[in-house]
C-alpha cells in the first residue's frame, strides 16, 4: 500500500479559484477561522463531541 499526499502547491494549482488552504496550513485566513480551530481543539481535549461551530 502506498499513499501519496498533494502539496500545498498542487493543491493551488488544482484549485485556483478557491485557495482556502487554512485546513492543510493552519494559516487561518480570518479571526473567525482561529475561534473555530481553537474551539475544535478545547472539545477534543475535554472529549467533547460537538461542532466548534
Amino acid at each position: 500500500m502506498q499513499i501519496i499526499y498533494q502539496t500545498i502547491e498542487g493543491l493551488h494549482q488544482s484549485c485556483p479559484d478557491n485557495l482556502g488552504d487554512w485546513y492543510f496550513t493552519g494559516n487561518y485566513p480570518t479571526p473567525g477561522g482561529n475561534k473555530v480551530a481553537n474551539k475544535a481543539f478545547v472539545n477534543f481535549m475535554e472529549g467533547k463531541n460537538e461542532r466548534a461551530y
